[in-house]
């Protein structure tokens, strides 16, 4: 061996190390992190305070909104009911029967005054039944443009009147004349009753009954006013009710 190839043969293991099979490999993995990052601050705080105004703002008229769904489960308004004082009365022969509400039993100028076109003996023997269905309608639609498809029910001048499911004739809206008030100053000491009234000055003697009625307003085209009979009373069922059709 020539003394070249002894020096290559020491020195080229110096100069080219051979890897250690026994020791490990270290690598840096890269992860991926999914927390949030503290580094990326915003750089336009106000533009993040306008977006998140206008997500409130449509929060805000998405449920004032009547066509979203939030404002379609709303219940519907309810009918209003109040407790009144009705009196039918009429004089005994070949008279016919009047309807008076008051709201208030000491004023004499009641708030709805109806002459009926009911004889006041055909109203007693159809009260001998135990039910009385009185209802009062009024036609609108053949005059849709008239002031009386809008005004107040109360002001319907003329009604058809059908009585348990017959039709009886009209009942016409009457203003209260002298003798209607002074009748009414004679029962303000009575809030439930009947009776007769005797004659005075030569008329003739009156029949009347004073009870609570329950009026209940539907909407603006529909009212009803329905007895409440006294606990230690017969079970007497009188509704009277006005319709206004369009």
């Amino acid at each position: 061996m020539t003394k070249i190839d002894a020096l290559r043969r020491f020195l080229l293991p110096c100069l080219h190390p051979t890897p250690n099979p026994s020791s490990p490999v270290i690598t840096t993995k890269k992860r991926l992190s999914t927390s949030l990052r503290d580094d990326l601050d915003d750089k336009n705080p106000s533009t993040n305070q306008e977006n998140t105004h206008k997500e409130n703002h449509h929060q805000d008229s998405s449920s004032s909104d009547p066509t979203s769904p939030a404002a379609s489960l709303t219940a519907p308004s309810r009918p209003s009911r109040t407790m009144v004082i009705g009196t039918i009365f009429g004089h005994r022969r070949g008279g016919h029967v009047w309807f008076c509400v008051q709201h208030d039993r000491l004023n004499t100028r009641p708030s709805l005054l109806l002459e009926l076109s009911i004889p006041t003996t055909s109203l007693v023997h159809e009260m001998q039944c135990g039910l009385v269905r009185i209802a009062l309608e009024f036609n609108a639609s053949d005059s849709p443009e008239s002031e009386l498809s809008r005004c107040p029910l109360h002001s319907v001048p003329l009604w058809s009147l059908f009585c348990n499911g017959r039709k009886l004739g009209f009942a016409v809206r009457r203003k209260a004349t002298q003798q209607n008030r002074l009748m009414l100053k004679t029962m303000q000491n009575i809030t439930v009753g009947a009776g007769v009234i005797p004659p005075s000055s030569g008329s003739e003697e009156t029949m009347y009954m004073r009870a609570n009625y329950e009026c209940v307003i539907g909407n603006a085209d529909s009212e009803s006013f329905h007895l409440i009979s006294p606990d230690e009373g017969p079970g007497q069922e009188l509704s009277i009710f006005l319709l206004r059709s369009k």
